[in-house]
């Protein structure tokens, strides 16, 4: 059975197997018998739900090997199930693979406790930090105003605000540099016990870093230059994509003409049971990161190496020179994944490059700002009158009106401007740059494809039209390619984006339900290349799928969350993909076709308009708490403002201060607003139910980003027990986001990482299903790591980075799973294929 193994730990199979397994699983799935030969899922009616509790009853049995979600869809019944159980040998070994390194799960060094005071105290001491560049940013900013406003003429106007933004640019950029120097020096593999002093550092300078203007540059060679300034070793002609930065760059090694894509995660440390872990990261040169990739601490890639794309690398993993890895963790594979050929692009192309996106911030885009706040703060600062004055202060009723007016007036130009912007000026642009054709990096086609990029991705317009009608009109408004649309209202999530929608195309009848990323370009560090990216008629997606130019998937099929799409092989029609790399699974099961008479018949009609008509509530309301959020802020500043005259700077460096706190605050009562007579609960509905239309208003309105802004502080915790979250004490969350709150349940001494997910919900064709999911104390979820609905994890267990925990699975206590999908993770460097 070489290759074909079970993937198992611990007692081999012994004689009864069979019959234990049969009972078990009747148990689970409520059967009078399971027929030895019946499959689980087309014969019996079971779904993946179902198998991973069955999974969870059968490693609890110490007389059976443990299974994994991955050998139910390899072995489908219960005689090829216990048959494979007669070799305990890990998945996937087939004759002279070297097996693929298990996470890292040796046993640490005890760190140093940190008891309430020092949680209390670093609490203390970043709202400090944060009150300090508040005041920093009122001073300079009250002083440039006073330099601008005091010009004579437009053109000194101008000068002085191209001056002033300029300099203010410089400023924000060097002070992350300065300040890691100052306080950290080089970074150097370390263990920092959150809470501690030294985290109070490390928290400054990753925030700093993370909030730097430079990240506006990603992907331009002014990034590699400015990772440099922060200590890393980056050789020449590395190109990288990706907005998240580097934190810990000193232990961050790129070799000549690597390119790293788009969200990847190469952060040079990690958090493990409330203890910060920096590391090194190792790219050899000419080697290739894809697209969604995460890299732990302790990783390499070789000279000429790839890792594909949705695939991770774990610490202690290499891979070798000249070799092609993927999965989660990645493992060997014959896949390409830089399709695009090098093309010419030297130092001067790359510096004139760097050199002109500089002069087009600072000429235009920065004196733009600066003016379009002049404009605004002389309309409320000057008036002729001691009446006027008197009534554009805070205590005269003229003021409010007059910034309600100027903006409401912005807020519904903005959308009709924005609409009639995407429609025209990336159809102009998209004449410059033919599909196929490979282009060097940095020059007039790659600005030209950039911009196009840029304008096209807007969150905003995505967010208000997604999971409703409007989608389907708004992707095709911006040059997506639907074919014939069969509408269900919610044939695309709130979150989609591309590198080019005149390269995407969508079958008919496909649904998607949130974080597609469609990749219409293929890079080296030096050149690009345009190609059409098509999904198949009658797909699903699910969660976090990016999808290739060469995604090798017809049609009828359903692709999981966080599945990797494959680049090779036969054009897969009519079945399910699963995993990283994907295995093949039931394209739908009974349970998921319960509510099939729903999305057809007479009925359809009426139910979509029904749908449509709470949707189009549901947008007005999103609209509605965007405005009064931005009547709130420009209120706030414009106060601050008017009494700059008599308070002078103390006023700005108030509005800076209250900005954070007011926003926090903000959101989380117009999630409350929203969820008071409908909390999110489990759900087992079509997407025809009103209570699954309720779920996508409190999906929509509230905005769930601002939360990210309290990452790594102690008051991430308090906001997600605001917001109806159950969390114990002394969390550290560096980067989770939940879905639905209020359906959550998190223990003590939690420690996550940035890029986790904990998503209690899924939806597959027209079913939406929910349930809740327990995260037990001292538990760790790695960078990247994705646990979905109706799971429970035990206390101490560990989740591996990008792993993906599946519905309804059960973690010991104590355990260590890794992989997509997840599993148990082998002992002593075991494979894990």
């Amino acid at each position: 059975m070489t290759g074909h193994q079970l993937e198992v730990m611990g007692t081999p199979a012994v004689p009864g197997t069979e019959e234990t397994l049969a009972r078990l699983l009747a148990d689970v799935a409520k059967l009078d018998e399971v027929p030895l030969d019946s499959h689980f899922f087309n014969d019996l009616g079971a779904d993946s739900l179902v198998m991973a509790h069955f999974c969870a009853r059968v490693r609890k049995r110490p007389d059976l090997p443990s299974v994994s979600m991955r050998d139910i869809y390899r072995y489908p019944t219960v005689s090829a199930l216990a048959a494979a159980m007669v070799d305990g040998a890990p998945q996937g070994t087939a004759p002279g693979t070297p097996p693929v390194p298990a996470p890292d799960t040796r046993p640490r060094p005890p760190a140093e406790p940190t008891g309430r005071p020092h949680y209390m105290l670093c609490g203390v001491l970043q709202v400090l930090c944060y009150l300090g560049y508040a005041c920093l940013l009122a001073v300079v900013t009250a002083r440039g105003y006073d330099w601008i406003s005091g010009g004579s003429g437009l053109l000194q106007a101008y000068l002085r605000s191209v001056v002033f933004g300029a300099t203010l640019l410089v400023v924000l950029c060097a002070l992350p540099v300065i300040v890691k120097w100052l306080l950290i020096g080089r970074w150097k593999p370390q263990r920092i016990r959150v809470w501690s002093l030294v985290y109070v550092r490390f928290w400054l300078v990753k925030t700093l870093v993370r909030s730097s203007p430079v990240l506006l540059f990603a992907g331009s060679p002014l990034y590699p230059l400015y990772l440099r300034a922060l200590g890393a070793r980056i050789g020449r002609g590395v190109t990288f994509l990706s907005r998240s930065m580097p934190v810990c760059t000193d232990l961050l090694t790129i070799g000549d003409s690597t390119v790293v894509r788009k969200d990847s995660l190469i952060n040079c440390y990690r958090a493990h049971d409330g203890v910060i872990e920096t590391g090194p990261v190792t790219l050899g040169r000419d080697a290739v990161v894809s697209e969604a990739t995460v890299l732990d601490i302790g990783t390499c890639l070789g000279d000429g190496s790839q890792l594909g794309h949705a695939s991770s690398l774990h610490t202690g993993q290499e891979v070798p020179d000249g070799r092609h890895w993927h999965g989660s963790p990645a493992q060997p594979t014959d896949a390409e994944f830089q399709p695009v050929e090098a093309a010419r692009c030297g130092t001067l192309r790359r510096a004139v490059h760097g050199v002109l996106l500089m002069l087009t911030a600072v000429l235009v885009y920065v004196p733009l700002a600066v003016g379009c706040l002049d404009v605004l703060l002389s309309r409320i600062l000057e008036g002729d009158t001691a009446l006027e004055q008197a009534q554009t202060s805070p205590a005269g009723w003229a003021f409010y009106v007059d910034v309600l007016v100027v903006t409401a007036v912005i807020f519904a130009c903005a959308v009709p401007a924005a609409l009639v912007v995407l429609a025209t000026v990336p159809r102009l642009l998209a004449r410059f740059v033919t599909p196929g054709r490979t282009y060097p990096l940095f020059g007039f086609h790659h600005a030209v494809h950039r911009a196009i990029l840029l304008l096209t991705n807007s969150r905003f317009l995505t967010r208000l039209f997604g999971d409703s009608t409007c989608i389907v009109h708004y992707l095709r408004w911006i040059g997506y390619d639907l074919s014939r649309v069969e509408q269900t209202g919610s044939n695309f999530g709130t979150r989609v984006k591309h590198e080019s929608p005149f390269m995407s195309a969508v079958g008919t009848g496909t649904m998607v339900a949130d974080g597609l990323s469609l990749m219409n370009a293929d890079y080296s560090s030096t050149s690009f290349r345009l190609s059409r990216t098509a999904i198949g008629a009658h797909n699903f997606l699910g969660n976090r799928v990016a999808y290739p130019t060469r995604g090798r998937t017809g049609d009828n099929c359903l692709l999981a969350t966080k599945v990797m799409v494959p680049v090779d092989g036969p054009v897969r029609h009519d079945v399910g993909l699963l995993g990283s790399p994907s295995f093949e699974i039931p394209r739908s099961v009974v349970r998921d076709s319960t509510f099939d008479e729903l999305t057809n018949g007479n009925g359809l009609r009426r139910r979509l308009a029904a749908k449509n008509r709470h949707n189009a509530v549901t947008m007005a309301w999103f609209l509605f708490a965007g405005w009064l959020y931005f009547f709130c802020i420009t209120l706030l500043f414009a106060c601050a403002a008017s009494l700059y005259p008599q308070w002078g700077t103390a006023a700005i460096a108030l509005a800076n201060a209250l900005a954070l706190p007011f926003t926090v605050l903000y959101f989380i009562l117009v999630e409350r607003a929203v969820t008071a007579l409908h909390p999110p609960g489990p759900l087992f509905c079509s997407i025809y139910d009103r209570r699954f239309w309720q779920r996508e208003r409190y999906w929509k309105v509230p905005s769930e980003t601002y939360v990210q802004v309290l990452n790594g502080t102690p008051f991430k915790g308090f906001a997600w027990r605001l917001l109806g979250a159950s969390v114990g004490t002394r969390l550290f969350d560096d980067g989770l986001s939940i879905t639905e709150r209020g359906m959550v349940t998190i223990g003590d001494s939690c420690t996550f990482n940035v890029g986790s997910v904990v998503q209690p919900h899924s939806q597959e064709d027209a079913t939406f299903k929910s349930d809740r999911s327990e995260i037990g104390s001292g538990c760790t979820l790695g960078v990247g790591a994705f646990v979905h609905y109706g799971v429970r994890i035990g206390d101490g267990a560990v989740l591996a980075a990008d792993s993906f925990l599946m519905k309804g699975e059960v973690v010991p206590d104590h355990a260590r799973w890794a992989g997509n999908p997840a599993r148990p993770a082998l002992d002593g460097g075991g494979g894990e294929g």
